[in-house]
């Protein structure tokens, strides 16, 4: 940006509620061609929301998706980010409200994401399909630090659900919690556990707690990012649901829902679905414009 040059125009939205206070609020540039990586980030913590989303029209359409596709970037308050999932569906949201629903196509650093737009009855809804996940071990040690980051007991653990690093566009760690009262307990070493998560390069932590087969209770500490916890996190939602598959702990065709922000005061939820044969997870969500 120049200093004679207007501001490019900065939205805010929610995502994953249909409530501007509820979901995850983030930053939208739909025209960040003249932003540097600098200005970008900049906006980014200025806003100081855990991510903001900038948007540039890529050289020719990829995929076949010629002005419905774009390039998009994400940063959070302190660096960019390879995939953000409630920013993505927050650029989709607007983009709708300004062109229609419909399918777009977002090139990210982590990958291609196709997503799709919808109107429900007056809700804008977005649905992204995550790049090709994969789940992996975490070493003993590296596990045992997190836990004590977190200021959790391994008998606080829920042994049902194994924990995995997994990745659907970024990397989260997965640890499930053996009660709804170990989740919503959440004070943390906020510099031990970022320098764990830089180690591993991790984007956050998914927390967990399942409430009935398909319902599952999160919360996402994102201290690599500069806040101490997303409110409503779809690249985890991605990753979790990946994992869940993997191990059996659902089934390969299933739709689970995903609360998050309850114990923030910003709820929100992310539907999760999982279909047999295809590895790719979908993510949707609602979202509003923050006025």
């Amino acid at each position: 940006m120049t200093t004679n040059a207007p501001g490019p125009e900065v939205l805010r939205y929610t995502a994953f509620s249909s409530d501007p206070e509820g979901g995850n609020p983030a930053g939208v540039v739909l025209d960040a061609t003249a932003l540097s990586d600098s200005d970008m980030l900049a906006i980014a913590a200025d806003l100081g929301y855990s991510e903001s989303a900038f948007l540039t029209t890529p050289p020719e359409g990829i995929g076949g998706q010629e002005g419905r596709a774009y390039t998009i970037r994400y940063f959070s308050p302190r660096a960019e980010v390879p995939f953000c999932g409630h920013a993505t569906i927050a650029t989709a949201v607007a983009l709708a409200e300004r062109t229609g629903p419909g399918k777009l196509l977002f090139a990210t650093r982590a990958g291609t994401v196709p997503v799709e737009v919808t109107g429900e009855g007056g809700t804008v809804r977005a649905t992204l399909t995550s790049v090709e996940p994969h789940i992996e071990e975490i070493a003993a040690a590296d596990l045992a630090e997190a836990l004590a980051a977190l200021g959790w007991p391994s008998a606080d653990l829920d042994p049902a659900f194994p924990p995995r690093i997994a990745f659907a566009g970024a990397r989260h760690l997965v640890l499930a919690a053996a009660t709804r009262g170990r989740l919503a307990d959440l004070a943390y070493d906020f510099t031990r556990l970022e320098t764990l998560m830089h180690r591993l390069d991790l984007t956050t932590v998914q927390l967990v707690w399942r409430e009935s087969a398909t319902v599952f209770h999160v919360r996402d500490p994102f201290p690599v990012g500069g806040v101490v916890e997303d409110p409503a996190t779809g690249a985890a939602a991605a990753a979790f649901g990946a994992y869940a598959r993997e191990l059996g702990l659902v089934p390969e065709d299933a739709v689970l829902t995903l609360h998050q922000g309850e114990d923030m005061g910003r709820p929100g939820e992310l539907t999760v679905t999982l279909r047999a044969g295809d590895p790719r997870v979908q993510v949707s969500g609602a979202g509003a414009r923050i006025s």
